[in-house]
């Protein structure tokens, strides 16, 4: 059908030009097949400088359109709206329970009470090391302390009745005195042998086994308390005066594919001056023990609120010259017809795509958002969604 439309319009315009009309059947039926092929390309060469005649037409059309109408924008009626601005950080898990339990006496490690997983109560034994004999010395010491004892207090139920020397009363309480704390010392360096759990938690590591021969500091047991988990991040100075202790904080493990909403519990009065940071600290609720230490989070710290904001799409935001920010505003003439007005405006901060408007935007105003970059100020605009 098209090709026989494409026919009349060139025998058409053939027969305008006062050319006789080529008799098509007749050629086809004469099987003169350079004869037709130079009538085709004759034909071809038509059709395409019609076409281009055609599309400058329309061209001139659509130009005129647009001079009389503007172009076709689309437009957004401005409004107010609670916003909430999160600075998103990343941050690591910690637990100020995490520790590795380590001997303080040389020996040999004759009991291990736990293994590993085991819950522990804080002061349970975890351990005992073989004392070398210290306690038969202790026992000694303490029958030595208590002859040294009874020797001073007779000694001082005599002085109190002025007899004896006081020499002789000096040397006795000297001497008790000097068991009492030989005793002490000796049970304080035997109490280093048996290993206690210093507070309640888990025993997520048990380093060096029964049997084994240990110095003072070497690593026996690593006991966690996933109860008490907190998130340390670094701030840039800059929200220092809006990140502050309660601040409400929403955690995300990526991980673990789990959110929790938390609050910061304390910041730091340090400012890291090598990357200009100051450190905080946000609780994380821990009631299944899914949260581990060294657990990547990334956090979201609501650091403004505005009840009242205007936001826009930061799409419709430009910049002049003088590094004036703008939007293009839909403005209505005494004739009913619309044009693109340049209004400057202060922007603050922004989130995900909207920027919120400071200054230069009122609720009800109509901004252009599809088109914004193509109108020009004062021109004529047709709106499509109105």
């Amino acid at each position: 059908m098209k090709k026989y439309i494409t026919l009349a319009i060139i025998l058409v315009t053939l027969a305008s030009c006062g050319e006789k009309p080529v008799d098509v059947d007749a050629l086809v039926a004469s099987g003169d097949i350079e004869a037709i092929k130079a009538e085709r390309e004759k034909l071809q060469n038509e059709i395409t400088q019609q076409q281009s005649k055609m599309n400058k037409l329309d061209k001139a059309l659509d130009k005129q359109a647009v001079k009389k109408g503007g172009p076709l924008v689309s437009t957004m009626k401005v409004k107010d709206t609670l916003f909430n601005h999160f600075l998103e950080i990343q941050g690591n898990v910690e637990t100020s329970q995490n520790v590795i339990v380590s001997a303080e006496y040389g020996g040999v490690i004759t009991r291990a009470f736990v293994k590993e997983g085991d819950q522990v109560r804080k002061g349970q034994i975890l351990a005992r090391i073989d004392d070398g004999g210290l306690s038969s010395q202790l026992a000694q010491l303490e029958v030595q302390s208590q002859l040294a004892k009874t020797t001073f207090e007779r000694q001082q139920r005599l002085w109190d009745q002025k007899i004896g020397s006081e020499m002789q009363y000096l040397n006795a309480k000297a001497n008790y005195e000097g068991s009492v704390t030989a005793v002490n010392q000796l049970k304080a360096q035997l109490g280093k042998t048996t290993v206690n759990a210093p507070f309640s938690g888990k025993i997520d590591q048990v380093i060096t086994e029964q049997g084994s021969a240990v110095m003072p500091g070497t690593q026996l047991f690593r006991l966690v308390n996933l109860s008490d988990m907190y998130i340390k991040a670094s701030v840039p100075e800059s929200y220092l005066s809006t990140v502050r202790e309660g601040k409400t904080v929403k955690v995300d493990f990526p991980v673990l594919n789990k959110s929790v909403d938390a609050k910061v519990r304390e910041t730091s009065s340090f400012i890291n001056p090598t990357n200009r940071t100051f450190t905080i600290e946000v609780d994380v609720p821990n009631k299944d023990g899914e949260i581990k230490p060294n657990l990547t989070a990334q956090l979201k710290i609501n650091d403004y609120t505005s009840e009242n904001a205007i936001l826009v799409p930061l799409s419709v935001i430009s910049e002049n010259a003088e590094g004036d920010q703008y939007v293009y505003t839909a403005f209505a003439k005494a004739d009913n017809e619309k044009i693109a007005k340049r209004v400057i405006v202060q922007t603050g901060r922004a989130q995900g795509d909207m920027v919120e408007i400071l200054e230069g935007l009122k609720v009800g105003d109509e901004i252009i958002v599809e088109g914004a970059r193509s109108v020009q100020n004062e021109q004529n605009i047709r709106i499509l969604n109105n």
